[in-house]
């Protein structure tokens, strides 16, 4: 593996846990060409939404990928991409925001299922890595 490195947003791991066949997700297929990052937004997403009994196995899942906090800085452009997409009328959920500006924040790619939302946030066009789902 190079040099290169991805945040993933909530949707690249949910479809990871959902498929059957991990193989065929893309997560699996970018974590041989990149080292996996996400965010602690992503990681909140991610544990609010699934069942008491799989809090154990995914608690052991993210102590294995690089876990990215949103801190002051990340904050401060975060800021700046909500009023951007607000002036133009454009906003999104504001965790997809978060995830955007950790991206930014950390100069990552960001890995997502969901590119209709982080296609409208300019300094994070150059940096999508947009995937499709394998079947």
């Amino acid at each position: 593996m190079e040099n290169r490195r991805v945040l993933v947003d909530t949707s690249i791991l949910i479809e990871f846990f959902r498929k059957k066949d991990k193989k065929k997700s893309v997560l699996y297929r970018i974590q041989k060409s990149h080292k996996i990052f996400t965010s602690t937004i992503s990681e909140f997403e991610f544990m609010a939404g699934i069942k008491e009994e799989h809090v154990t196995s995914l608690k052991n899942f993210f102590e294995k990928i690089n876990i990215i906090p949103f801190d002051s800085h990340t904050a401060i452009i975060a800021s700046s991409i909500f009023k951007n997409l607000k002036s133009r009328n454009q906003i999104i959920e504001f965790r997809d925001i978060f995830i955007a500006a950790t991206a930014i924040a950390n100069d990552l790619p960001i890995a997502t299922l969901n590119s209709n939302h982080f296609e409208r946030i300019e300094r994070l066009k150059s940096l999508l890595l947009t995937e499709k789902s394998p079947s």
